[in-house]
């Protein structure tokens, strides 16, 4: 991709959401094949890729294909040969976590490196630049000026940095958790997570004191970085990528649109840069990311270390403040909010007392008369002054579920006259051009005004295609059947496709730098994610000299590090050495502190010189 482009990049759990995503504004969609997506239960069939880059490819839209988890020696064969399916199916790259594949004949397809990697460091990504990445997702822990070092130390011209803007967040460095694998053997890195981190838990001190009581310690809110793509951009962000690949059609719709609009605000006030892909959208709603799925906002450590950055209540949707319970009937309650709520609204309250702490219960309004509201069951455990939350907005939820929704290329005609007929020419927004001529009997007009008019309707005529007419200039006012002005019309617009698809930018290959660049390390732990022999292959070809296996190989025995993530429960409980006053720490140092879930007991060991929590375990 170009610098000077900036790519808004959609998740598509099926390619009916892909479509949709591309109808909403992405420049470019990730979706999972039918089999080695991070996200086992999204994959696709390859004829359904085919149709979402069908598609997509309308408007120089890009279809990014997901084979993304680590593979055994069984499997490399098999994801070499998706590769190839999917390449003969139009996708434009392969997003990769697994470097064996870089050792095995794959398709003429662009390489991005998966958030799987771990890219952190600039040396790492300068590295993955070197062996032939054309993009990189960086950790999405990185700082502002995190970003600018890796900026720094890689080239623009061949290597576009992306960065998640939305969704959900992962609480390990991706590609570093393997609670899931040791717990259930279930990996994360073969797409299969079992969310142990969405679970609660009780976070006990050094001499067995509780910190906190069942709680979602691990569970963090949803990324947002609505407020910051000005300076993601200064940055040198060029890829804006939304989470998402299990979520609804609902989701994507709202949030491509909404950052399709604020993306579409800084490009009017940037002209140097421009959009990665073709056209204009339409969205006949209003996007609002906080009607649909999410545990609450946070930008991350996108500005630093801040502490309200968990979910520590619920990993649920909780949804938008209503009001508060004042008055219990039969079969009604009444609240004291002034939001107007519908019949079908979805409404969430927190249960009170040790049963029901930290668990969000909901129930659905049947019947909305102001504030009166009759539930399709009023539970038993919901009481006056409790605090109620819309997580469905019925209204909302409607609207997305209808067209909401058109993406049209601008186009210029020009009709002009000819010896034997007519001309048309078009020229879209890209600078593509196409030429149509059709023989027909041309008359002066005798009523110039009324020929003004049918020419310019009949021409501007484009509502079943991608177009729409930005500008016709005519010639001459003539009179022409309406049967003819039509047939130029579909001639043009069909010539105008060809040519479109004819000029739609490939994504090349990226040549590894020679001789191979040497990788950052020496020697690889089970953190390399290293489970086959082609990826021990390629990190010998770049210096590695001792290689683990990966943890999913079985062979790490012993309490490890099961998760490293840049959240801190220290932190959270200001019990941070580095932040709180000599009298707050007085008698407390890093010993490890222990998360707690019915039987199962996680050490925490706190690295402060890299500002690091890590979660300790063994394979059951």
């Amino acid at each position: 991709m170009s610098s000077d482009t900036l790519e808004l990049l959609a998740p598509a759990r099926d390619a009916d959401i892909g479509i949709a995503a591309v109808k909403h504004g992405a420049d470019a969609v990730y979706i999972g094949g039918p089999a080695f997506g991070a996200r086992a239960g999204a994959g696709n069939a390859v004829a359904d890729i085919a149709r979402l880059a069908a598609f997509a490819h309308r408007f120089h839209a890009k279809v990014f294909v997901a084979i993304n988890t680590i593979l055994d020696d069984g499997e490399i064969e098999e994801a070499r040969r998706l590769a190839w399916a999917v390449y003969e199916a139009g996708a434009d790259a392969l997003i990769v976590q697994d470097m064996g594949l870089l050792e095995v004949e794959l398709p003429p397809l662009q390489l991005h490196a998966s958030t799987q990697c771990d890219i952190r460091t600039p040396e790492k990504a300068r590295f993955l630049q070197d062996v032939g990445f054309s993009q990189i997702v960086l950790a999405r822990e990185l700082t502002l000026d995190d970003v600018r070092r890796v900026r720094a130390a890689t080239d623009p011209a061949r290597c576009t940095l992306e960065y998640f803007i939305h969704g959900a967040l992962c609480v390990a460095f991706s590609g570093q958790c393997y609670i899931s694998h040791a717990h259930t053997g279930r990996s994360a890195n073969r797409g299969e997570c079992s969310q142990a981190c969405r679970l609660p838990y009780t976070l006990e001190d050094p001499n067995g004191r509780i910190v906190a009581y069942d709680k979602h310690l691990l569970s963090m809110k949803d990324n947002d970085q609505s407020a910051n793509l000005r300076a993601l951009i200064a940055a040198g962000i060029r890829s804006f990528k939304i989470e998402g690949r299990y979520k609804d059609m609902a989701y994507v719709k709202n949030t491509v649109a909404h950052y399709r609009r604020l993306l579409d605000a800084i490009l009017a006030e940037q002209p140097h840069i421009r959009a990665a892909s073709s056209g204009r959208c339409s969205h006949f709603f209003t996007p609002q990311p906080e009607k649909t799925f999410n545990r609450g906002a946070t930008d991350y450590f996108v500005h630093g270390r801040q502490t309200d950055i968990g979910a520590f209540e619920t990993p649920k949707f909780s949804g938008e403040a209503i009001g508060t319970v004042t008055r219990l009937g039969a079969d009604w309650f009444e609240i004291d909010g002034d939001v107007e709520l519908r019949n079908g609204d979805g409404v969430s309250y927190q249960p009170q007392g040790s049963k029901g702490a930290n668990k969000l219960a909901g129930m659905r309004i049947n019947v909305a008369r102001r504030q009166r509201l009759h539930p399709n069951e009023l539970p038993a455990d919901l009481k006056p002054g409790m605090t109620l939350y819309r997580n469905r907005d019925q209204a909302f939820e409607r609207t997305l579920e209808k067209e909401s929704a058109e993406r049209r290329i601008g186009v210029k005609m020009s009709l002009a006259v000819i010896d034997d007929g007519l001309e048309l020419a078009l020229v879209d927004e890209d600078g593509i051009a196409a030429k149509v001529r059709q023989k027909t009997h041309v008359e002066p007009a005798r009523d110039a005004e009324k020929a003004l008019a049918s020419l310019r309707s009949h021409l501007g005529k484009l509502g079943s295609t991608d177009f729409n007419t930005t500008q016709i200039d005519l010639a001459a006012l003539i009179f022409v059947p309406v049967s003819a002005i039509n047939a130029l019309r579909r001639d043009g617009i069909a010539a105008l496709v060809e040519a479109r698809e004819a000029r739609r930018p490939r994504l090349s290959r990226a040549t590894p730098a020679e001789p191979p660049a040497a990788y950052p390390e020496k020697e690889l732990t089970y953190l390399g994610n290293v489970f086959n022999e082609c990826a021990r292959t390629f990190y010998r070809k770049h210096g590695v000299e001792l290689i683990a296996d990966a943890y999913e190989a079985d062979t790490t025995p012993g309490d490890v590090s099961l998760m490293i993530t840049k959240h801190c429960l220290r932190y959270s409980f200001n019990l941070c050495p580095k932040e709180a006053k000599a009298w707050q720490i007085k008698g407390i140092n890093a010993e490890p502190m222990t998360l707690v879930n019915s039987a199962e007991h996680l050490t925490l060991r706190f690295d402060c010189k890299a500002c690091e929590m890590h979660v300790i375990g063994r394979k059951r």
